[in-house]
């Protein structure tokens, strides 16, 4: 079966979609502790959320990177993350769109939420000739993220390092193609 080249996976039920993000000790623990982005999370920073576990991966080195070191999968609710697809601009201008650069320019400027779509990674990290898509939230979303669509935060960072040490992929995260809800 051929995967298209643009394609949300993610782990997913009824009612909420999992992403990730990886962070320092400072921001993790806090966060784990209390349930949701408490401070020294920075609500004025854009916050990027991935659905796809081995492009956070790549993202984070495999929890290696210097402020990357713990990796959360963070519980949002679909409503939100759908509410945020529908408010997304593109990070960049596709001549494609019909778009003028200048139209595109506008609505990013106004725009709290980023699409940006990145090569999906394979077990080993490698380039996949298909994208997976991450969204920047940012502005006044992040309230709506922290406070709205956080249903629970869990710490992933001992299977990412199991993962990385084993490369075994009976041990991922079982994504599928991802929907949004209609209506």
């Amino acid at each position: 079966m051929e995967v298209p080249r643009r394609q949300i996976r993610a782990v997913y039920d009824e009612h909420t979609i999992t992403v990730y993000q990886a962070y320092p000790e400072e921001i993790a623990g806090p966060a784990v502790h209390a349930g949701r982005f408490v401070d020294p999370f920075k609500r004025e920073r854009m916050t990027w959320i991935k659905p796809s576990f081995l492009w956070m991966m790549y993202r984070c080195g495999w929890a290696t990177k210097p402020g990357q070191e713990r990796v959360l999968a963070v519980q949002i609710t679909r409503a939100g993350f759908d509410w945020a697809l529908t408010q997304a601009c593109p990070s960049h201008h596709d001549p494609s769109s019909g778009e003028s650069p200048e139209e595109w320019s506008r609505r990013l400027r106004r725009s709290d939420i980023r699409v940006q779509w990145d090569p999906e990674r394979s077990l080993h990290l490698e380039v996949l000739p298909y994208r997976s898509l991450q969204l920047g939230i940012g502005g006044d979303a992040v309230g709506r993220y922290v406070d709205d669509w956080t249903v629970s935060i869990t710490d992933v960072t001992a299977l990412v390092r199991e993962i990385a040490a084993n490369r075994d992929p009976a041990l991922l995260p079982e994504e599928r193609p991802y929907h949004p809800m209609v209506g």
